[in-house]
């Protein structure tokens, strides 16, 4: 799934800030020692909890990206369960299968 439309108008619209906004991230990526994939797990999880659908989208996707499983990907719905509860949990599930069920089928998953 490519970048959406909204982030590529906000880059289009206000390409000083977007390419602020990049850096930050960049430098917040690099400033500890979490890996990759560790990282895109942390980030899922934190978009699941703050009920984000579209950082869910945007870190399933990106997690995906750094090799991490769809198995790994629902695991981290399922801790969500007890904290936030099972509708949350199934929304985040929904979530991330929409993206895995988007992705060309030559995508290992």
């Amino acid at each position: 799934m490519a970048i959406p439309k909204r982030y590529k108008k906000f880059q289009l619209d206000f390409p000083k800030v977007a390419a602020s906004y990049e850096q930050l991230g960049d430098a917040i990526h690099k400033s500890g020692p979490l890996s990759d994939r560790e990282r895109a797990l942390v980030k899922l999880a934190i978009s699941i909890g703050a009920k984000l659908e579209g950082g869910m989208h945007a870190h399933t996707r990106k997690a995906l990206n750094v090799g991490v499983t769809k198995e790994d990907l629902h695991h981290v719905a399922l801790l969500s369960l007890q904290t936030i509860g099972l509708p949350s949990a199934m929304a985040a599930m929904s979530a991330i299968d929409d993206i895995i069920e988007d992705r060309p089928k030559k995508i290992k998953r």
